[in-house]
């Protein structure tokens, strides 16, 4: 049986237009006419992990599925939703019209959100000192921050994953000594002191708990962006509730949960290489072979907050993109030819009265 497609809309009890989470107070506000809400917020349930294995044999249960309607942008590929009422827009990871899709997708319903905390206005604040230390970006770039087209608030999907890790080893601890060579230079004997390595072969096991390994579970963003806007404090994670999401675009996740844990288990096999190191001890060490097994894995599917501004220059589409919860920024921008060019030749006009003066 499916799970039926809601609809989630937060009406003004004063004029009737839609509300939006504020990230300044926490509740849902009314830009129209700045009704606030005034009931507490229900207290949020515990956020409870989903079994891995369940997962991939299809067998969750239909609480934790839902039927949602997402547009893919043939551009980019990032998979939005838009409100119920929107039959085209742009797509704010790439700013490409793209025309709402009708058809209906079944998901894993998010777990937890990470709310908005800096609101708008703070975001355009972060990414115009960004800006500001780009030497090289065309005038318009700046002239285009400074006008400030409106930024788009987005929840981004991404996979959590917890595993329980045993891996067993072999390889060599090094101890260094040292000892002497006599060299000849210049026709002259001279000693010299040499570090050597003395290697013994070890083997062992190491184990460690995995808890919350974070993966983006979407290829909008291209990785040095997503990596760059770490990192995400976790601690500020709240229980899903769509109240959150009110007057704000979500991603829908584009890597499947079989090959968000493909990416967890590369993070989690550079830690088990430090803890393998550590256990060898020594000078130095060799891993010679590592073999994991994993148990207990359990994930959720959170969603975290982003601002975004997409615009297009000759053709060519860029992005700005600032951290929701810490205003950390990422972006590309294109080069302007002619300051290029004019720095190139403040550098020889330098270097030629450099050279003329020493002279």
């Amino acid at each position: 049986m499916n799970s039926p497609h809601e609809e989630h809309r937060f009406p003004c009890e004063q004029c009737g237009a839609d509300l939006r989470f504020s990230p300044e107070t926490g509740v849902l506000t009314c830009d129209h006419c700045g009704f606030t809400e005034t009931a507490e917020n229900p207290t949020s349930p515990e956020i409870l992990e989903l079994d891995f294995q369940d997962a991939l044999s299809n067998s969750l249960s239909e609480e934790q599925l839902e039927e949602r309607r997402v547009t893919n942008c043939t551009n980019c590929g990032a998979q939005i939703t838009f409100d119920e009422q929107v039959h085209a827009d742009e797509c704010p990871f790439c700013a490409t019209p793209v025309v709402t899709d009708t058809g209906l997708h079944r998901v894993i319903k998010p777990k937890a959100v990470l709310p908005f905390a800096i609101p708008e206005s703070e975001a355009h604040d972060h990414m115009e000192k960004w800006l500001g230390r780009l030497w090289f970006a065309p005038n318009g770039l700046a002239a285009y921050a400074r006008k400030g087209r409106k930024m788009q608030g987005v929840y981004i999907p991404y996979w959590t994953y917890d595993a329980q890790t045993k891996t067993r080893y072999t390889g060599g601890r090094g101890t260094e000594y040292t000892t002497t060579k006599t060299v000849v230079i210049d026709g002259k004997r001279q000693k010299r002191t040499v570090v050597k390595v003395r290697w013994v072969s070890v083997s062992g096991r190491v184990s460690r708990f995995f808890d919350d390994v974070l993966v983006m579970a979407s290829h909008s963003l291209p990785k040095g962006y997503s990596d760059g806007l770490h990192p995400w404090d976790l601690s500020s994670l709240e229980t899903y509730q769509p109240r959150f999401l009110a007057g704000f675009m979500s991603e829908g996740y584009s890597v499947g949960l079989d090959e968000g844990f493909i990416i967890a288990k590369d993070v989690m096999a550079n830690r088990i290489r430090r803890d393998i190191r550590f256990d060898i001890g020594g000078d130095r060490q060799r891993i010679d072979r590592a073999e994991t097994q994993y148990s207990d894995i359990t994930f959720k599917h959170i969603l975290a907050p982003i601002w975004m501004a997409a615009y297009k220059y000759r053709g060519k589409s860029y992005r700005f993109v600032v951290n929701g919860q810490t205003g950390k920024v990422q972006g590309e921008r294109p080069y302007s030819i002619w300051k290029i060019l004019f720095a190139v030749l403040l550098a020889v006009i330098a270097l030629a009265a450099g050279m003329y003066f020493t002279q």
